[in-house]
C-alpha cells in the first residue's frame, strides 16, 4: 500500500481546517447576534419569600465526588459558608474515574488542589500506544510538550491514573479541614422551593428515620451519573451507548513505560492503563445485551485478542478478581433556568469514558464557576446568577467541554465500528497517527484537554475521512471507477452521521440559551 507522506498530508490538514473554521466563525456571530435577541426576552425573576439571615450557609453542595469536593474547597476559601451532603462517606470504589487528562491537572492545579494527587501511589502517563491487532502493529501517541521560557525548561505534559477512592477521599479529607466547611453524612430526599426558587435541600442523615430541612440562597447538585435530582433540572434523557467490563491486573507490563494502551479489538476497544505501582486497570467496552457468561466470554473471545504481554495477568485477573461492569452513558449538555440551583458533573453532562475526558470537563468546570461567583457577592442576586450561567455555558463550550463531548463519543463510535465504511475510516485513523507530525499533535492537544478547540477537531476529523478516501483509490482498479465513487461518498456520508449529530447537540444547547 502506498503511503502519503507527512507533509503532503499535513497540507491537506491545514486546508481541510480553513472551512470548519469559517463555520465556526460563522456559528460563534449567529449566537453572539441570538442571545443578544434573547437576552431583552427574558422575564424578571421571582423573589422568594425566605429570609436567609446574614450567618447562614450561603451554599449547599449534594454530592461530595470529584466536582462537589472541589466545589467546597474553593468556595470555601473564597469565604462563602459551605454545607455539603453526601450519602455515604467511605472510600468509595469503582472502576472509572481513574484517568485524569493533562487539562484535568491543570485544572486541578488552577483550583489549589494539585497536592490531592499527591501520595495516593498514582501512575503517570505520558501518552497512548494503540494497537492495531489485524495489521499486527502499534503507534505512539505522546502528549504534547509543554513550552516553557526556553528549551531547557520545556517538560513532557503528563497525565495522572490512580485508584478512584484515594483521590475522591484526598479532596474529601482537604474539604473537611476548611473551617467554612460542614459536612453532613445523609441521603439528599428534596429540593426545597419558595415561589419558584430552590432555597434548601431536604436530608435523610445516615442512621436516622428524621427527615431534616436546611436552607441557603444556592445549591448545587452534583450527585454523579445515577442522579436522583436530573429528571427534574436536565432536560436531555440519558442514552447507555455500552458498558465497560472492568478489574485490576497485578504486575502487568507495559508495552512502553508510563503509556496507557488502546487496543483495538473485534467488536469493541479496549483501554488499559497503569494506576498505582501494582495494579493496571482494564476496561472492556461491550455494546448491546452482557454476554450471559461474562467470565468465559472475556477468556474466550477478548483475551485471544490481546497483546501477548497483556494476557497472562488479563486470564489471572478474570479468573481471581473481581470483574464489575459499569454503563457508558451519554448525556449532551442542556441548559436549565432554574433560580436557585445549579448542576455539574456528571449529573448535567456526561459523554463516553473511552477518552478519559470527564473528570477533566468537571474540574474546568469548577473553575469557571469559582471565576463568576467571586463576582457575585450576595447568592440571593438570582438575576446576576442566570446571567453567570449564560457565561459560563458559552465559556464550557469554548474552552473544553464541546471538543471532548463530541471526541469522545466520535471516537468510540469509530473505533467499535461495524459498517464497512466505518471500518475503513477506522483503518484510516490508525494510518493517520502513523504520519506523525500535525496528524498526531492536532489530535492529542484535543485528547488531552490542553488545547481543545473546536475547528481543530472538525478538521482532523474530515482529515481522516478524505484520508480513509484516498485508501479507497489506492485500493481500486481503474476500471472500477463507479465502486470507487460510491466507497468514497459512502465514506463521507458516514463521517457526516458521526459527527453532525454531535455537533447539533452541543450547539443546540447554546440555541435554548
Amino acid at each position: 500500500m502506498i503511503r502519503m507522506g507527512t507533509q503532503t498530508f499535513s497540507n491537506l490538514v491545514a486546508t481541510s481546517v480553513v472551512l470548519p473554521l469559517i463555520a465556526s466563525i460563522l456559528t460563534a456571530l449567529a449566537g453572539i447576534i441570538y442571545l443578544f435577541y434573547r437576552q431583552n426576552k427574558r422575564p424578571a425573576v421571582t423573589k422568594p419569600s425566605h429570609v436567609f439571615r446574614g450567618g447562614d450557609r450561603e451554599v449547599i453542595i449534594i454530592g461530595s465526588g470529584v466536582g462537589g469536593s472541589a466545589m467546597a474547597n474553593v468556595l470555601a476559601r473564597d469565604g462563602r459558608k459551605v454545607t455539603v451532603i453526601e450519602r455515604d462517606l467511605k472510600q468509595p470504589d469503582r472502576i472509572v474515574g481513574e484517568l485524569l487528562q493533562p487539562g484535568g491537572v491543570r485544572a486541578l492545579s488552577k483550583l489549589g488542589l494539585a497536592d490531592c494527587t499527591h501520595n495516593l501511589d498514582a501512575h503517570e502517563i505520558k501518552g497512548y500506544v494503540i494497537h492495531n491487532l489485524e495489521a499486527k502493529t502499534e503507534v505512539v501517541v505522546p502528549y504534547p510538550r509543554e513550552q516553557g521560557n526556553d528549551d531547557a525548561t520545556k517538560n513532557i505534559t503528563s497525565a495522572r491514573a490512580f485508584h478512584h477512592g484515594r483521590f475522591i477521599t484526598s479532596l474529601r479529607e482537604r474539604a473537611q479541614k476548611e473551617p467554612n466547611v460542614t459536612y453532613i453524612e445523609g441521603t439528599a430526599t428534596k429540593l426545597v422551593e419558595d415561589n419558584g426558587v430552590v432555597v434548601g435541600v431536604q436530608y435523610k442523615p445516615k442512621g436516622e428515620d428524621e427527615l431534616k430541612t436546611i436552607h441557603a440562597p444556592l445549591t448545587f447538585v452534583v450527585d454523579g451519573c445515577f442522579s436522583k435530582f436530573r429528571k427534574m433540572l436536565v432536560k436531555e434523557p440519558v442514552h447507555v451507548a455500552s458498558h465497560f467490563v472492568g478489574f485490576l491486573m497485578h504486575h502487568c507490563p507495559q508495552k512502553i513505560s508510563n503509556h496507557a494502551e488502546l487496543v483495538l479489538t473485534d467488536p469493541n476497544p479496549i483501554l488499559v492503563y497503569q494506576i498505582s505501582s501494582e495494579s493496571t486497570r482494564i476496561l472492556v467496552d461491550i455494546r448491546g445485551v452482557m454476554p450471559k457468561n461474562l467470565k468465559d466470554y472475556l477468556l474466550d473471545s477478548v483475551c485471544p485478542q490481546l497483546p501477548e504481554h497483556i494476557q497472562e495477568p488479563f486470564r489471572d485477573g478474570v479468573i481471581n478478581g473481581r470483574v464489575r461492569s459499569m454503563p457508558n452513558s451519554f448525556l449532551p449538555p442542556s441548559f436549565t433556568e432554574r433560580p436557585g440551583v445549579l448542576v455539574l458533573g456528571d449529573a448535567y453532562n456526561m459523554r463516553h469514558p473511552l477518552t478519559g475526558g470527564g473528570m477533566s470537563v468537571c474540574l474546568n468546570d469548577v473553575v469557571i464557576w469559582r471565576q463568576l461567583l467571586r463576582g457575585i457577592p450576595d447568592l440571593t442576586d438570582y438575576e446576576a446568577i442566570i446571567n453567570a450561567l449564560r457565561v459560563f455555558h458559552l465559556r464550557r463550550k469554548n474552552n473544553h467541554s464541546f471538543v471532548v463531548n463530541v471526541l469522545a463519543q466520535a471516537l468510540y463510535e469509530l473505533f467499535a465500528a461495524k459498517s464497512k465504511h466505518l471500518v475503513s475510516m477506522k483503518k484510516a485513523c490508525f494510518e493517520y497517527f502513523r504520519l506523525g507530525g500535525k496528524c498526531v499533535a492536532g489530535p492529542v492537544s484535543l485528547l488531552s484537554v490542553l488545547d481543545p478547540k473546536p475547528h481543530i477537531l472538525i478538521g482532523h476529523f474530515f482529515a481522516v475521512a478524505v484520508y480513509a478516501v484516498y485508501f479507497v483509490y489506492q485500493s481500486e482498479p481503474l476500471w472500477a471507477l463507479h465502486r470507487t465513487i460510491y466507497r468514497s461518498v459512502m465514506i463521507l456520508l458516514s463521517a457526516c452521521g458521526i459527527l453532525f449529530p454531535l455537533l447539533w447537540g452541543e450547539i443546540k444547547c447554546l440555541i435554548t440559551l
